[in-house]
């Protein structure tokens, strides 16, 4: 065995034996509420798209027309050659819903966070992260050297500490909107009151409440009335293609065109893929598909005792093996949730997490309802 093959093979039976160890399950269909793995068809609760829109006819057939103007792939990064008209009009489409000055298109939410924190932030400067914050959140801070000042999940009192004794040439608060293990929602209100009273900068990624949250769907801080000086959003959950942006300013727009590395270093999405985007952001206009998601969070809420708050739901067990267990009898019942480990999740917090869509019936969350209720 070769030196790398053993240092792999060493660092996966560590893993197995932790109960820790992961497969890729190929679907065999299409996303929706109910998907083809392994050979068998079973209730899908553990996808993020929200609205059902991953396989809309509508969004398809965007993608198509524009494969046939701009061909398949974009075949350059944004600043050679891989800029088009489409994805100007999705940044400007953007920029109007969320009610900024400009948006830029990143290739994914994880793209966007690594890129926007590593061009804002310096070895001056400092960064103050909420400690349940998405792992692309905590990877930018790490990129940006700045220095990283974590306050207690969702703690104002704890970040008002912190900023109290942490100096630094540019400062900066980031957090979830909606935080994606939980799906509890973050103080953005009083995020930006104290970031506004204090002189520092807010980013918030609204990944999660894209097209969930907000009476237009715009998210978590168009509900609070917030409007960062940074909020990034996704296209690859509710809006149903791919990628990711954040709605700022021309000024930032200007900088993280120049500095943010995972802009200026990837092949730009395809024209084809920023077309579905504008489709599904028109989807998310029409109020139908989000008031039928949030009857499905409501009736999932109610049947587990607990708020609704997002579409987002967590089911703590504790240690991988009862986490996985769980997982294994649910899906002898023809229902998929997945099972969600450290480095994921803290340890000893193993759990499902449940992901409720407008596409599921209400019929299809009693039978999750009573697959859970044998499972305590």
């Amino acid at each position: 065995m070769k030196p790398v093959e053993r240092w792999a093979a060493e660092e996966l039976d560590t893993l197995a034996r932790g109960g820790l160890r992961r497969a890729l399950e190929p679907l065999a269909s299409p996303q929706g509420p109910r998907i083809s793995v392994g050979g068998r068809w079973l209730i899908n609760f553990s996808s993020n798209d929200s609205l059902g829109l991953a396989n809309d006819p509508a969004l398809a057939e965007a993608a198509r027309e524009a494969i046939a103007r701009f061909g398949l792939g974009a075949g350059a990064s944004r600043l050679v050659v891989g800029d088009t008209t489409e994805h100007q009009a999705l940044e400007q489409e953007l920029a109007s819903f969320e009610g900024t000055e400009t948006a830029l298109l990143f290739n994914s939410g994880y793209a966007a966070n690594l890129g926007v924190l590593s061009a804002l932030g310096g070895p001056e400067d400092v960064v103050f992260s909420d400690a349940l914050n998405h792992a692309s959140i905590i990877d930018g801070c790490r990129l940006s050297r700045a220095k990283v000042a974590v306050y207690r999940h969702g703690e104002i009192s704890h970040l008002e500490e912190l900023v109290a004794s942490t100096p630094g040439r540019r400062r900066l608060v980031v957090t979830d909107a909606v935080f994606s293990m939980d799906g509890d929602l973050a103080p953005v209100k009083a995020l930006a009151a104290l970031c506004e009273r204090e002189g520092l900068g807010l980013m918030v990624d609204e990944a999660h409440a894209t097209g969930v949250l907000g009476p237009r769907g715009a998210g978590l801080c168009e509900a609070r009335g917030v409007q960062p000086d940074v909020l990034m959003g996704t296209l690859s959950k509710a809006i149903g293609a791919l990628g990711a942006y954040v709605a700022v300013s021309a000024p930032i727009r200007e900088l993280l065109i120049n500095k943010a590395r995972t802009l200026v270093f990837s092949t730009a999405l395809p024209a084809s893929i920023c077309a579905a985007a504008r489709a599904g952001l028109r989807a998310v206009g029409d109020n139908t598909r989000r008031e039928r998601l949030w009857a499905n969070i409501e009736q999932l809420a109610a049947g587990l005792g607990v708020e609704a708050r997002s579409s987002i739901f967590s089911v703590i067990l504790g240690s991988n093996e009862r986490a996985l267990a769980t997982a294994a009898m649910l899906r002898e019942r023809g229902l998929l949730v997945k099972a969600i480990r450290p480095p994921t999740v803290p340890e000893g917090t193993s759990r499902l997490r449940i992901a409720v869509t407008a596409s599921h019936s209400s019929d299809e969350i009693s039978q999750l309802l009573a697959g859970l209720s044998c499972a305590k």
